[in-house]
């Protein structure tokens, strides 16, 4: 009998190896997370997370889960804008990794951020009750799940009617020229920052790796909607070096 496979990057490793493998990644880097997201895109991604959470249009009452959100980025964002609009919003983080999921609470000690709840679980069986979110938000971690399309389902899962599905995640340039520039960048310069940075330059070239292995924009969306989740809709950020889908669930 064969034994099921899945990409660990360039690898293909036995299913259940995978999350332990991807847990180490994250675990290794969780300190230097941001530090190292700076480096690599010259602090756009800054730029990406606020565009990503402006077309979320967070309310006042809403609740949100941010999935594979450990260090909070996406929840702090929300949790402002939403105050900025006059109230609270219903905020849970979840994340597979405990050290991802510390940085973020070590963090929301230091702005004052008390109003977010930090929950360990795995996307592709969430800890949260059917049809309870308003919104469900995963940045640049979907990729790293072994089953992409159990992680949709779940998403829709937790949706209740009329709830929004947002996913922000590296994908495929489109803009002519740019490709091979960015490819070579990935490979050649992303490892050797996470050396000199994170003392880990193994764990930035799976992550680079594991973007060519994601699938592109058109097909991504295709399995959105196969997951039940409607109104697909995707919006290139920088050529398609990432991009945003976005969907609901009726």
């Amino acid at each position: 009998m064969t034994t099921p496979t899945a990409s660990f990057g360039y690898r293909d490793v036995p299913e259940e190896e995978k999350e332990g493998l991807v847990r180490e990644v994250f675990s290794s880097v969780a300190h230097n997370y941001d530090v190292m997201n700076d480096l690599m895109s010259g602090g756009v991604h800054r730029l990406w997370k606020d565009a990503f959470v402006e077309w979320l249009n967070p309310q006042p009452g809403q609740a949100f889960l941010d999935v594979a959100g450990g260090t909070g980025d996406i929840a702090f964002r929300i949790a402002s804008l939403a105050r900025d609009r006059g109230g609270e919003a219903d905020i849970t983080v979840c994340d597979i990794n405990e050290a991802m999921l510390g940085e973020g609470k070590r963090r929301a000690g230091e702005v004052g951020e008390d109003a977010i709840r930090w929950v360990c679980g795995d996307a592709q069986k969430l800890p949260v009750p059917d049809q309870s979110m308003d919104a469900y938000t995963i940045a640049f971690g979907i990729r790293n799940v072994t089953h992409i399309d159990q992680a949709l389902s779940e998403a829709r899962r937790v949706l209740k009617p009329g709830g929004r599905f947002l996913c922000l995640e590296f994908s495929r340039v489109e803009a002519p020229g740019l490709d091979a520039l960015y490819e070579r960048y990935s490979f050649s310069v992303l490892p050797k920052l996470g050396e000199w940075v994170a003392r880990d330059g193994e764990a930035y070239r799976y992550l680079a790796e594991s973007i060519r292995r994601f699938p592109a924009q058109k097909p991504f969306a295709t399995m959105i909607e196969k997951a039940g989740l409607s109104r697909v809709k995707v919006r290139n950020l920088m050529g398609g070096i990432a991009a945003m889908h976005s969907a609901w669930r009726i």
